[in-house]
C-alpha cells in the first residue's frame, strides 16, 4: 500500500475532511466577526475592537481559525503542487520544483501559525 507522506493527513479522505471542517471553522469566524462589525458599525471603537479579541471566547476562536488557515492551505498547495508541478509538465524538473514549493509552503505557514498564535496569546 503507498502511501502519501507529505499530504496532511495521510489519505486523501482524511484530508477531504479536514478541508471540509476547516472551511466550516473559517466560514463560522468570518460570520462571527463579520456580525460584530455590522452591529457596531461606525461606532466601533479600538477599546471595544481590543476587547472583544480579549475575550476567552474571541482567543480560542481565533487560534481555531488560525490552525484552519493553515492546514486548508496546506492541503490546497500539496494538491495543487502534486497536480501541476510534475515531471512531465516541468520538462524533468518536477520533482525538485514541487518540493521546493512544498518546503517553502511548510515554512511560510509554520511562521504564520507561530505568529498567529503569538499575536493571539501574548
Amino acid at each position: 500500500m503507498v502511501k502519501a507522506v507529505t499530504s496532511f493527513g495521510g489519505s486523501g479522505l482524511s484530508d477531504w475532511l479536514v478541508q471540509r471542517v476547516s472551511g466550516v471553522v473559517l466560514l463560522a469566524y468570518f460570520l462571527v466577526v463579520g456580525s460584530f462589525l455590522v452591529c457596531n458599525g461606525a461606532e466601533l471603537t479600538y477599546e471595544q475592537w481590543s476587547a472583544y479579541f480579549d475575550s476567552t471566547f474571541m482567543r480560542v476562536f481565533s487560534t481555531a481559525a488560525v490552525l484552519s488557515v493553515v492546514a486548508h492551505s496546506w492541503i490546497g498547495l500539496w494538491s495543487v503542487s502534486t497536480d501541476y508541478l510534475t515531471e512531465r509538465m516541468m520538462g524533468g524538473k518536477g520533482t525538485v520544483l514541487r518540493l521546493a514549493f512544498q518546503a517553502a509552503s511548510a515554512v511560510v505557514l509554520f511562521t504564520y501559525l507561530v505568529w498567529g498564535i503569538q499575536i493571539l496569546w501574548s
